[in-house]
């Protein structure tokens, strides 16, 4: 399994787990990011997306495709600015930036492994 491939598989596991958080006890998440605790299940159906994203990205490393995780690249770096416009309208609080700036590292360190592999084949 390649560097990059590797990336994916840690992302992915960061995804399972913030899965399991958002389906078994999301208001706990909630409260971390200063936002309404909630009873309703819109909160857990995103659990339920997100593991599968995190499925996804595990199955796709494992096959090697290249290819997305170019695209993941450009989605996870893209998920920061959508965060903070979110907190610069006052619809979350600053502290969902954090979320952001994860994708954004991941998204970096699978962008760097992509460019160290293609150095290293040329």
């Amino acid at each position: 399994m390649s560097y990059s491939a590797k990336t994916l598989v840690a992302f992915g596991v960061y995804l399972l787990g913030l899965a399991a958080i958002l389906i078994f006890v999301p208001n706990q998440l909630l409260k971390f990011f200063g936002l309404a605790f909630t009873e309703e299940v819109w909160i857990r159906i995103v659990g339920v997306l997100t593991g599968i994203l995190g499925y996804y990205y595990i199955q796709a490393a494992r096959a090697g495709l290249t290819q997305f995780f170019i695209f993941t690249v450009q989605a996870r770096a893209a998920v920061i600015f959508f965060f903070s416009m979110f907190v610069l309208r006052g619809l979350a609080s600053p502290t969902l930036i954090l979320f952001g700036l994860v994708d954004f590292a991941a998204a970096m360190w699978t962008y760097y492994a992509l460019q160290s592999e293609q150095t290293t084949k040329n």
